[in-house]
């Protein structure tokens, strides 16, 4: 490639870039409203929820996300066809005004017994009054609200207020499994972004540098682009990769060990992306056992990859799937594949035993992202392949969006 092209290729990013950034408005409101339909077909008048990924993906309100997964400090009152009120973190209100999702904004309860400053009792007993209040203001009929996350004393506080409760997962799930068009530009500017950073791994990834500085060379460039934060540490080196999922450590990396990178990143505007490559260390040849699990490996990719398509129910998918040959069997990766949104999101599709009856019903939908995995191992080296790729569910057909090169030292072409 010329750097004319490089130029004029970076000049369509940066573009892009601006576009969807004035957009976001219009993203956010047919999020909420795509939810907001799911509620009324699901019968759920009102909704409280704590997640951060949940509040986000509602209005668009984002504050501290990995803070606010370990501590409940904020949260949002969705009221069908009524106002959405969101509980900000004290002194942060100001980062959502402006937000056409959002009618109103309040300061939110601290609900644990370190933020409520040890009156975690009376916290959770002034939010359910104040909860139970707006929502009977609202529709005196209701009597039934969805939450997700909340702390149990904020769950018992709602119920001495009369309110039964359900799972919001219910909802969130379905409404989420579906991308909306206006989401599928995000999506791809996400995954454009992280594989930048996978290419700066890749560069890096030189013997004598330690896992934990080479995978800091992505995590610099997905921050660096816009990005949120990555959900593990999945980068591990020569024996670390057998087993799976080994966090990367301070393991030296060595000429000629197999590098093993899952993404799970939560890249531009908190959009997931979520696809794997085994790479080799140093300039050196594989050998034929390396050679031999990343062959079986990708031949399993793009066997699940060739079934997939629109309509097909996921215990085909799982019937039809590649076999796995008995050497791998009991270290074989734990699903055949899952579904990608903000995070790991409805199905998670699992493996077909041959025995009895397949324990997840439903299909294949246009809209769906899914990321097919491969995991291939054995103690005889140990040693593994990780191979994964995120694919689009269309009306027609099925786009790989995630397609960064494989290896061609190890059979990658």
């Amino acid at each position: 490639m010329n750097r004319e092209q490089v130029t004029a290729d970076d000049a369509c990013a940066v573009w892009e870039a601006d576009r969807l950034r004035a957009e976001r408005g219009t993203l956010y409101a047919a999020r909420l409203a795509h939810l907001l339909d799911h509620m009324r077909k699901a019968g759920v008048a009102a909704m409280l929820l704590i997640d951060p990924n949940d509040i986000f993906y509602a209005t668009g309100a984002r504050n501290m996300q990995v803070f606010a997964m370990r501590t409940p400090a904020r949260y949002l009152l969705i009221l069908l066809d009524g106002p959405v009120i969101l509980y900000e973190y004290v002194g942060c209100e100001h980062l959502a005004a402006g937000l056409s999702t959002i009618d109103e904004i309040r300061p939110a309860e601290g609900l644990t017994t370190l933020s409520s400053g040890n009156r975690l009792g009376a916290a959770s007993t002034r939010l359910a009054a104040e909860v139970a209040s707006l929502v009977r203001a609202h529709d005196p009929a209701i009597d039934r609200i969805a939450v997700d996350r909340l702390p149990f004393p904020a769950i018992d506080a709602l119920r001495g207020e009369g309110l039964s409760l359900s799972m919001a997962d219910e909802v969130l799930l379905r409404a989420r499994a579906i991308k909306l068009p206006i989401e599928l530009p995000y999506i791809r500017e996400a995954m454009r972004r992280v594989e930048t950073g996978v290419r700066r791994l890749e560069e890096h990834a030189e013997p004598d540098r330690t896992e934990a500085e080479t995978w800091a060379e992505f995590h610099y460039e997905l921050m660096a682009k816009e990005g949120q934060y990555t959900t593990t540490r999945l980068f591990q080196s020569g024996p670390n990769t057998f087993p799976y999922f080994q966090e990367c450590d301070a393991r030296v990396l060595q000429k000629g060990d197999l590098l093993c990178l899952d993404t799970d990143a939560v890249g531009y505007q908190g959009y997931c992306v979520d696809f794997s490559r085994t790479f080799l260390c140093g300039d050196g040849r594989a050998s034929d056992d390396q050679r031999l699990l990343y062959a079986r490996a990708r031949e399993q990719l793009e066997w699940n990859a060739d079934l997939l398509r629109p309509g097909m129910e996921f215990r085909e998918l799982a019937e039809k799937a590649w076999t796995i040959p008995q050497e791998h069997l009991e270290s074989r990766y734990y699903c055949i594949g899952h579904g990608l949104g903000m995070a790991g999101e409805w199905p998670n599709i699992p493996h077909h035993d041959g025995s009895g009856s397949y324990p997840l019903s439903g299909h294949i939908e246009p809209g769906m992202v899914i990321c097919l995995e491969s995991y291939i191992g054995w103690s005889k080296s140990s040693e593994g392949v990780k191979l994964e790729d995120q694919f689009l569910i269309l009306d027609d057909r099925v786009e790989r969006m995630s397609t960064y090169r494989f290896d061609e030292r190890l059979g990658g072409a």
